[in-house]
């Protein structure tokens, strides 16, 4: 199996995980080095930028020239970008689209010719609580996740005849370097911080900080967590379509099914100061 984005987190988790039960596992990142220690673990490694048409495919043809085909996807690179959605640069914008839905469906693209030749396969695409729950300043890592349910839902339609099994890992709070690459992308991402949405981004900022390390890092898990969620996704014969990891997130998830959108978004919302014209009530 391949899997994108093992430097750190679930992917890591997921290539530790998967190779321990005793599935042949290539682990990959852009950067050869950030994974190298994985080899002594029973993993295989190769470079592989999701950004990176060439690089995609050269990944793809190294597995299939061993295997013949690549037997399961887990599409686990991506990566979380915050602001208010007028101060987010456009440019970044398309990275994160381009990182976490094309790059997945290009991935997916090139798999499955082999995965029909030999009339099985799975793929696994990490989507999060946030293909479901939207925070405010999260527009477009949203958008991602939501554009990733979506065509993850298409795609198990349209593959299902050939053999091949698509499911979706939806995460909450995880407890990984995710949260300060989150902050990082923020700051790097959004123009005029002093600008109408200076203090809202701030808080973003703020809260996503806090939600890895307050009260409400509770309810969160650690990556295996979700390595275990793939690992089933993978070695059932018959896979949910849906793998939700946390309490906190089948909370919100319920939450945001049963509440109507303004009553939702007030409790979301509610640790968040709403941009304003200056001097308004």
């Amino acid at each position: 199996m391949l899997i994108s984005g093992c430097s750190t987190g679930i992917g890591r988790a997921a290539a530790e995980r998967l190779a321990g039960a005793g599935h042949t596992v290539y682990a990959t990142a852009r950067r050869l080095d950030s994974i190298a220690d994985l080899e002594a673990k029973g993993c295989r490694t190769l470079a592989l930028d999701v950004l990176d048409e060439e690089s995609m495919k050269a990944a793809v043809a190294a597995v299939e020239a061993e295997h013949g085909a690549v037997d399961a996807l887990v599409n686990n690179a991506g990566y979380s970008l915050s602001g208010a959605v007028e101060s987010v640069e456009l440019d970044q914008a398309r990275r994160q689209f381009e990182t976490n839905v094309f790059g997945l469906v290009r991935m997916a693209q090139l798999v499955l010719p082999g995965m029909r030749r030999q009339g099985f396969g799975r793929i696994v695409n990490i989507s999060s609580m946030g293909g479901k729950v939207v925070f405010p300043g999260g527009g477009f890592y949203h958008g991602t996740k939501f554009a990733v349910e979506a065509l993850s839902d298409a795609l198990r339609f349209e593959v299902a005849g050939f053999g091949v099994g698509v499911a979706l890992v939806e995460p909450g709070l995880i407890k990984t370097e995710f949260g300060s690459a989150a902050i990082g992308a923020l700051n790097d991402a959004t123009v005029d911080h002093d600008g109408p949405y200076g203090d809202f981004n701030q808080a973003v900022a703020a809260v996503t900080a806090g939600a890895y390390s307050g009260k409400m890092s509770r309810l969160a898990a650690g990556p295996d967590a979700v390595a275990k969620a793939i690992q089933r996704a993978i070695e059932s014969k018959r896979p949910k379509t849906r793998y939700v990891v946390t309490a906190g997130a089948r909370i919100l998830i319920f939450l945001r099914r049963l509440l109507p959108d303004r009553l939702f978004e007030r409790v979301v919302g509610g640790s968040f100061p709403r941009p304003k014209a200056s001097g308004s009530g």
